[in-house]
């Protein structure tokens, strides 16, 4: 499908969400053509069906792209996590990302040139005091157990083609992170989260895309952090999004009441996760961010 010298070609699985989506936009603001691996069947000559529930994606379409990038996997921001949601966040990562290394290993040298496999920073889990790069060890909560199975179901077709591993910090924005502090804060009932003080790793949607276009551009493979430079806690983040909406920050919600409410492998996992993440990968290969502070991203998340 591809020769050098001709239209950039990528093929992109989990294109309706918010990442996707922005990628996507920028994907196509420097002329690649992107085509679309669906569920449903194909409305147009860009989208190609496939199964990843039953292992059915035909490997031809993969064939000769200048990059694979898959962004699948249920929200983790869905609340509360029950047995069932805990499930279909685990289903919906592996058999995506199983499907998707099969198929890759079995084109042999008509591989994509590079495969971008979404991960996350929970990867760490829960690590109060340490500062942690893309050469630190896994957690363990529920999410990090998850990433280092998620990571290695793409590293099987490591021996065909060049895997990044893309560990994304929850995105500053009205449909990511933000969603559900948005809405208590215009109640007036933002506040502490489990005390507040936890270190909470985030990025921009902005410097999410062009992170993720630097790492395709740049050859860069294994591990990303994709997270923001600049060390905030989750009452940073939270009093700037109060100020930016004129709203106060003072009703705290105890740990044990996050827990009763949302469970606790969400509570672990995202709201009282305290993690120092460095974006070392990105740094080290002359990446500046467009947006270096939460009050930076909070500012033009809101608009």
């Amino acid at each position: 499908w591809q020769t050098r010298g001709m239209t950039e070609r990528i093929v992109l699985a989990g294109a309706s969400g918010l990442i996707g989506r922005a990628l996507e936009a920028g994907l196509q603001a420097r002329g690649a053509e992107v085509h679309h691996l669906v569920r449903r069947d194909a409305r147009t000559q860009n989208e190609h069906r496939w199964n990843p529930e039953r292992g059915e994606l035909d490997p031809s379409l993969l064939a000769g792209a200048d990059a694979l990038i898959s962004l699948n996997g249920a929200s983790v921001g869905h609340l509360p996590w029950t047995k069932s949601y805990r499930r279909l966040l685990r289903e919906s990562r592996i058999d995506a990302t199983r499907t998707l290394a099969t198929a890759v290993s079995a084109l042999g040298s008509e591989a994509p040139a590079a495969w971008l496999s979404a991960s996350a920073v929970g990867f760490y889990g829960d690590r109060p005091g340490e500062v942690l790069t893309e050469a630190s060890t896994a957690g363990d909560t529920f999410l990090a157990r998850l990433c280092v199975d998620w990571e290695a179901e793409a590293l099987v077709a490591a021996a065909h083609t060049r895997v990044v591993l893309l560990r994304t910090a929850p995105v500053v924005h009205p449909e990511g992170v933000l969603k559900p502090m948005i809405a208590l804060t215009k109640l007036g009932l933002g506040g502490p989260l489990g005390g507040g003080k936890q270190i909470w790793p985030w990025i921009s949607l902005t410097d999410e895309v062009r992170g993720i276009l630097h790492a395709l551009d740049r050859g860069l493979s294994g591990p990303i952090n994709l997270t923001g430079p600049t060390v905030a806690s989750a009452n940073d983040v939270g009093r700037e999004l109060a100020a930016q909406l004129h709203r106060p920050f003072l009703m705290p919600a105890p740990r044990f009441a996050l827990g009763l409410a949302l469970g606790r492998d969400a509570t672990e996992s995202l709201l009282t996760s305290d993690a120092v993440v460095r974006p070392e990968a990105l740094l080290g290969s002359g990446f500046e961010f467009e947006h270096p502070t939460p009050a930076d991203a909070i500012r033009a998340s809101l608009g």
